[in-house]
């Protein structure tokens, strides 16, 4: 079956601006997602619910970058008195920096590096932590966010940003850290937020941000997205997408408080079949850590190595009912129940590197197919607040949570092979099999046609994989102030996850199948010392495990479920533990200028002493150790009334320690997608009551796509602008341009074959309506 894809018009990659617009954009103000607080009857002092539906002590200003708690009760301190890396990247940053998706807003956090995907590892946001694949450790307000996609923002408040093994908040996984999107939910008052982003590549955004109070402890709040748009600096590659997030609360003010959220997302993309390695003229043997393969298009950095036939479907559908209510001044019991369903569906051709050409100035198309469902259930319930226990103040959250998560997971028959020719048929690419000899599997290097009249079959390949997940999870969580100057921060988890497989062939027969039970316990322990009221030195120690079939397939399973087979195709065995990861770090936060501004630094050491790795030619054994070092800086705030700053510095130095006797080879080398040296520099200026102007840096250094250190992508820097202007109190202009130099650089590193190109210089002009 051909698929017929509307496409949109491309632009020059040079050109700046398109129009100008009017309507409607989201701008919601970052603490409208906190104002269902309790009434002023309750003291502020007794207030302890740390989630979205109450705070502590007085509002924050919600044009600043500095945010003083996460959301989750699960963090039972603020924030400069948690013993461990927290970046919460606000609405405010958002909104100036023209983000539009998760990758736009995680650029911001130094630390963070995004990998490819293709067929087998899907596409979607894959972000690594500290050097650490976390594609499967994302959760939205506070509750895992299970299945591979790429998360829009329309309906985010913030995104936190937790570093070091998490799983003792999270659950499993986490061997980086964890991001937890806080979504915006109905509140009381009323505001109307709407605007209109007109873009070079044909960018069309509207957005609409509308609540509404209807009585004295009742809200309703509609969130709507529509966006279309072209790539800067990329042939063909388009996105279309639209979104829908209703909100409703009832018991805002009183002491039991009712939320039901619902988010649709639904995409059609033609998807970015990326930029081919290098291939030594030698041949592949040839590639090592001294000589890597890096990108390269034969010239032309714009093309495009994909076909007509190339799509990606998406659809994510999240419905929440959470209740809360209030036990006492200094107790609060929460459930949170919530079922969702995350879809993709898609065809990338993919140039392949593997077929003895790129060295020869061709390129073979090869086609990655997925077709996946993923289905979650989770029911949470939450009891927290403080207590006294010998005249000691334990401010304390302490939980038990339900998750049932289950995966489908299929393909398409992309027959490439169609097109007789004479003798017998090769797999290579070489000059003389672009075009038709090859069924225009074959193309060039350098002038790529999309275009070719690609005459193969495509049907739906219903072989497939199905995985069932079960976890079973208690947790607890305290912080004990021992003084004024001493705090000592707890937490520890138990899970219990059974998980179980089946691969079945296309007439439904069970092909193989297999099962796992994994219990382990994580934990966090930190010291604080406060020198002052303002800040806070610390020390502390985590943990996360990460058992097998971890992602359920919907991401990298470094620790799979099952055997994994051999050139034979017999399985190996494997000890099927969970993988361990620990993490030791020392800092220190302080927030300065009148609490406007939030400095933090830290130095941690994260291991993994028990990867898996294969040790014979028949088994594999938890045995194999990484280790990530490092530093980080950051500072986010006021500088002064109308100078801002949104900053980050990271150091990292990875090593592969041991990869067992079959990956000796790699001991030594650098971890994939783990920068030595990362920043980002974001900063605002009020010039005048009415003009605000603002610019960025992000530096990325050189990134390698594979444990072997054989592909790698180079270091970059890109700079961001932007100016925004009041025409009135309800109408404002903002114009940003991204990527101001047209710089051509690498985001996303595959480990073999290819890597993903970032967009070129990009403008937005968006006028934005607030009531």
């Amino acid at each position: 079956m051909a698929r017929q894809h509307a496409q949109l018009p491309v632009s020059s990659p040079r050109l700046l601006a398109s129009a100008i617009g009017v309507a409607i954009t989201a701008g919601s103000a970052g603490q409208m997602v906190f104002a269902a607080e309790k009434t002023e009857s309750k003291a502020s002092g007794n207030a302890i619910a740390l989630d979205a539906t109450a705070i502590t002590g007085e509002a924050q200003d919600p044009t600043s970058y500095q945010v003083e708690k996460a959301s989750s009760p699960k963090y039972t301190a603020p924030l400069v008195d948690t013993p461990r890396s927290v970046t919460v990247i606000p609405q405010q940053v958002l909104k100036d920096t023209g983000a539009l998706n998760m990758q736009d807003a995680l650029r911001t956090v130094p630390g963070i590096t995004f990998g490819a995907g293709e067929g087998g590892n899907p596409q979607g946001d894959r972000p690594f932590i500290r050097g650490f694949d976390a594609q499967g450790d994302t959760y939205l307000d506070g509750v895992r966010d299970t299945g591979a996609q790429s998360r829009e923002i329309f309906a985010v408040e913030n995104i936190e940003v937790s570093k070091g093994p998490n799983s003792a908040i999270g659950g499993r996984g986490a061997a980086g850290g964890s991001i937890n999107l806080v979504s915006k939910k109905a509140h009381l008052g009323n505001s109307f937020d709407g605007g209109f982003t007109y873009g070079s590549d044909q960018t069309q955004r509207y957005t609409l941000d509308g609540n509404y109070q209807f009585s004295d402890s009742a809200a309703g709040r509609l969130n709507l997205m529509s966006h279309e748009s072209n790539v800067a600096g990329r042939d063909k590659v388009d996105y279309d997408r639209w979104g829908i997030a209703p909100s409703l609360a009832f018991g805002l003010g009183t002491d039991t408080r009712v939320n039901l959220d619902y988010y649709h997302l639904e995409s059609n993309d033609t998807p970015d079949s990326g930029i081919p390695y290098t291939i030594p003229t030698s041949g592949s043997a040839a590639r090592t850590k001294s000589n890597p393969d890096k990108p390269y298009a034969g010239g032309d950095h714009e093309n495009f190595y994909g076909l007509d036939r190339d799509f990606r479907k998406g659809r994510t559908d999240t419905a929440t009912f959470a209740i809360e209510h209030d036990l006492s001044d200094s107790l609060t019991i929460k459930n949170t129940l919530r079922h969702g369903t995350s879809m993709q569906d898609y065809i990338l051709t993919q140039p392949d590197d593997s077929k003895g050409n790129v060295n020869n100035g061709t390129v073979w198309r090869r086609a990655n197919t997925r077709v996946s469902n993923t289905e979650t259930t989770t029911n949470q319930t939450d009891l927290f607040g403080t207590f006294y226990v010998a005249g000691f103040k334990n401010s304390f959250s302490t939980g038990v949570e339900y998750t049932r998560e289950q995966s489908e997971k299929s393909s398409y028959n992309v027959n490439t092979d169609t097109t007789p020719r004479t003798g017998a048929v090769t797999t290579n690419c070489n000059p003389g099999l672009i075009g038709a000899s090859s069924g225009y599997n074959c193309t060039s290097l350098s002038n790529p046609n999309p275009n070719d009249p690609w005459n193969g079959a495509i049907s739906r390949n219903y072989a497939g994989t199905d995985t069932q997940a079960d976890t079973y999870a208690l947790y607890v969580f305290d912080t004990l102030e021992l003084s004024e100057q001493w705090l000592v921060n707890m937490g520890l988890r138990y899970d219990h996850f059974d998980t179980d497989y089946k691969t079945y062939n296309a007439a439904g027969r069970t092909t193989s199948k297999g099962d796992d039970t994994s219990e382990f316990v994580t934990g966090q322990f930190g010291v604080v010392y406060k020198p002052a009221e303002n800040g806070s030195i610390y020390a502390s120690y985590a943990t996360s495990a990460t058992p097998p079939g971890n992602t359920l397939g919907e991401g990298q399973e470094g620790n799979p479920l099952g055997g994994t087979p051999d050139r034979s195709g017999n399985l190996l065995s494997s000890d099927m533990e969970p993988e361990t990861t620990k993490n030791y770090e020392i800092g220190t936060k302080w927030d300065l200028l009148n609490d406007r501004l939030s400095l933090t630094a830290d130095i941690f050491r994260t291991e993994k002493e028990n990867a898996r790795v294969q040790v014979d030619t028949s088994s594999y054994e938890n045995a194999g150790k990484t280790r990530v070092q490092g530093f980080e800086l950051s500072a986010s705030g006021k500088l002064t009334d109308k100078w801002q700053v949104f900053a980050g510095y990271a150091f990292m130095d990875s090593e592969q320690v041991d990869g067992g006797p079959f990956g000796r080879a790699n001991d030594g080398n650098d971890l994939p997608n783990t920068p030595k040296n990362s920043a980002s520099l974001w900063t605002t200026y009020q010039v005048t009551p009415k003009l605000t102007i603002g610019g960025g840096a992000f530096y990325v250094d050189d990134v390698y796509g594979s444990t072997a250190n054989t592909t790698m992508v180079d270091s970059y820097v890109r700079y961001d602008a932007m100016a925004a202007y009041k025409l009135t109190k309800n109408v404002d202009l903002q114009l940003n341009v991204q990527n101001l130099t047209d710089e051509t650089y690498y985001d996303k590193a595959f480990s073999t074959h290819f890597a993903n190109q970032a967009a070129g210089r990009t403008a937005l002009l968006s006028t934005n309506f607030h009531f």
